[in-house]
């Protein structure tokens, strides 16, 4: 089992105005957006923003991240043999397939594995150039 991403997530009401901000901050461009039940999600870096009205939002408030992960399957063993409780089981969705699990020491978390279309496009993105850096934007070098 491999994680292939992280996304914080961040909770907006809408989305189109949320995104630019990110786009600058992260020099990338958003490689995902889609509508899944009445709230609208995009993702950008390593932040997945999930946007609509705030009672539709909290129905998805429970978990604290997404991992993105190569077989679902074999990380629900993982977290089972762990402890961790499945709440949401196995599920498909617009992205492939996804569940929600509580960890033993409480940590609520989506985990999806993403289906081939999805990961062709994300691998197609990362090969393209970023966004361009703000100016005057330089990286600080890394204390050891």
């Amino acid at each position: 089992m491999t994680i292939l991403k992280t996304y914080a997530r961040l909770w907006v009401d809408d989305l189109d105005r949320a995104l630019p901000l990110l786009e600058r901050l992260t020099g990338e461009r958003p490689h995902l957006r889609l509508t899944f039940h009445a709230v609208s999600l995009g993702a950008v870096g390593d932040f997945l923003v999930i946007a609509g009205p705030a009672e539709e939002r909290a129905k998805y408030a429970h978990a604290s991240a997404t991992v993105v992960v190569h077989d679902l399957d074999a990380l629900q063993e993982t977290l089972e043999g762990a402890g961790a409780v499945i709440t949401t089981p196995a599920t498909d969705g617009p992205t492939g397939r996804f569940l929600y699990a509580r960890h033993a020491d409480g940590a609520g978390i989506e985990y999806v594995e993403w289906n081939a279309e999805l990961l062709d496009r994300l691998r197609a993105h990362t090969s393209e150039p970023q966004a361009e850096r703000p100016p005057g934007y330089r990286r600080r070098p890394r204390s050891s």
